[in-house]
């Protein structure tokens, strides 16, 4: 669903783990990061898009997590021609998200990376919630600064996440999960 802006209604899912960790997933054969996003469909809210993309990105169902909240407004991207389908390259501009925050209440073993014929990712980490973009491509960087900002208001920040301003550059996870199987990192 494109609208007459030219932008296609999308989610974005920041999921937190018990340290309020960030789960990021690595895209299929490919060296960027980043959190289990997608498409809402024809008669879908963004409530049960969220859910559906989580299930088929991450293997993970209403139970195991929680909804802490989402963001007011829809974010939005624009997405450079050579990333464009050709068939949408006449109205379409980019993407425009409603984010939600999370909070996973199942272990780590309940995320599945295999969970639909086309997965997203082939690997997957817990990170510090404010992290380096780096591994994010460029054009959605700043969408998800402005996702992240605005929902760690609804967080403890005695936790220690900081300020929007404490992206660190040396934060690493400490573990790659590669269809589902940890692999510690040094």
């Amino acid at each position: 669903m494109i609208d007459r802006n030219g932008y296609r209604a999308n989610v974005g899912i920041i999921l937190l783990n018990s340290k309020n960790q960030v789960f990021w997933g690595k895209r299929i054969k490919q060296d960027s990061w980043q959190f289990p996003q997608g498409g809402i469909k024809s008669g879908e809210t963004p409530t049960q898009a969220m859910y559906r993309e989580l299930a088929e990105e991450t293997g993970l169902q209403p139970g195991h997590v929680e909804i802490i909240g989402r963001t007011r407004e829809w974010l939005r991207y624009d997405v450079p021609a050579c990333w464009t389908r050709r068939e949408w390259r006449k109205n379409y501009k980019g993407q425009k998200q409603i984010w939600f925050l999370l909070r996973l209440l199942g272990r780590d073993c309940d995320v599945s990376l295999r969970n639909c014929p086309h997965p997203e990712f082939d690997a997957w980490r817990w990170n510090q919630y404010w992290v380096e973009l780096g591994s994010v491509v460029e054009f959605k960087r700043q969408v998800y600064r402005q996702a992240l900002t605005e929902l760690s208001r609804l967080l403890d920040h005695e936790a220690g996440l900081g300020c929007a301003a404490g992206y660190r550059e040396d934060a690493r996870p400490t573990q790659i999960h590669q269809t589902g199987t940890a692999k510690t990192r040094k």
